[in-house]
């Protein structure tokens, strides 16, 4: 079996030979030379620097909160990686992580000159910033991976300076120290806004700066004799409101005063008057029931002359005269007594001439 399998294959195998052992001697010197570049990279990679290991490693990690930039060649690519694990090719592929989440830049030492030639120094100033995902490509491409260093840290420096050349030192130090935080936000925004679109500052954070010690007594000195004037100041408010305070407590009881004043003066004019009206009404009453009287007494003395008068009659003085005599017990014997009863009949009759005259006038 084996002497009848081998011969038809012979004639064809000697021209293929040669082909299959180039393709093993290519393929294993590709092996060799992987193996040697896995142990190369094994044994520089823990010993090289940052830069070098970055361009040596195959497997690389992207850390949460970055972007991964990669330059083939030395051109930048547009193509950035999410965060996790990927592959590069080595030392032909350069990668770079790219933070895109907020993050604070600390510029330190920032020394400046005020308006009127004192040096100061800013110890540290704190610009909190974020690049834009979307932005990474066009910023890196315009100014690289340090753009930070163009627009955070070179720009701070000269704002200060443009700042604090324009403003003395009481402006920056007391003055107008509040308001650098929010000047220096703007400048940098400003400019980020017109050259690095995607460049947003969050805020600006600056420390009291340094000044001489010659200067900061004089400060100091100032500030208490400013703190004395203001605790005078305060002093001399307070008083001023005590006083205030006793015055408008004075009113208010003098107030009180005049108004439970008015209130009893109220009530006894009210008593005064109720007292009036009651006099009045029994003045009223008293001359009603002395009228009513004197009207009585009127109508009954006017009814007895009337009746008086109806009665003297000559009959009537005569029956009167009669009853007068038999009534007296004294008996005079003399001339008169007829003259007597004669001008007695004789006034009866006169009396009732002038009654007669009297009915006929009327």
């Amino acid at each position: 079996m084996d002497a009848g399998r081998q011969p038809p294959p012979l004639p064809q195998r000697p021209p293929a030979e040669p082909l299959r052992e180039g393709n093993g001697d290519f393929t294993a010197i590709l092996t060799v030379l992987f193996a040697f570049i896995v142990i190369i990279s094994m044994v520089l990679i823990p010993s090289a620097s940052p830069n070098l290991k970055n361009n040596l490693t195959i497997l690389h990690q992207v850390p949460e909160g970055h972007v991964g930039v990669y330059w083939l060649g030395g051109a930048l690519q547009k193509t950035t990686t999410t965060p996790g694990f990927h592959l590069k090719l080595p030392l032909i592929t350069h990668y770079e992580p790219v933070q895109v989440t907020l993050q604070t830049d600390l510029v330190r030492d920032i020394p400046c000159g005020t308006k009127g030639g004192v040096m100061i120094n800013f110890d540290r100033i704190e610009v909190v910033n974020r690049l834009k995902k979307e932005a990474v490509y066009e910023t890196l491409l315009n100014y690289g991976v340090e753009y930070d260093h163009t627009w955070i840290y070179d720009k701070i420096h000269h704002e200060i300076n443009q700042f604090c050349s324009v403003h003395s030192l009481q402006d920056v130090y007391i003055d107008m120290f509040d308001q650098i935080d929010e000047t220096m936000k703007d400048a940098l925004q400003a400019d980020c806004t017109r050259y690095a679109p995607g460049l947003e500052i969050i805020s600006v954070r600056v420390t009291k700066p340094r000044i001489p010690e010659s200067v900061r007594r004089n400060f100091e000195q100032m500030e208490e004799e400013r703190t004395k004037v203001l605790v005078s100041v305060e002093r001399q408010r307070v008083a001023e409101k005590e006083a205030e305070t006793q015055k408008k407590i004075a009113i208010t009881e003098a107030e009180k005063n005049a108004f439970v004043s008015k209130i009893v003066m109220e009530q006894k004019l009210m008593e005064k008057d109720s007292l009036r009206r009651q006099e009045e009404i029994s003045n009223a009453m008293y001359i009603a029931r002395e009228k009513s009287l004197a009207d009585a007494k009127y109508y009954q003395t006017m009814k007895e002359a009337e009746a008086n008068k109806l009665k003297l009659t000559p009959q009537f003085l005569e029956l009167k005269f009669i009853e007068a005599i038999s009534n007296n017990t004294k008996m005079f014997f003399g001339n008169k007594i007829p003259s007597m009863v004669l001008d007695q009949r004789l006034l009866g009759n006169f009396l009732q001439g002038l009654d007669g005259k009297l009915n006929l006038e009327s």
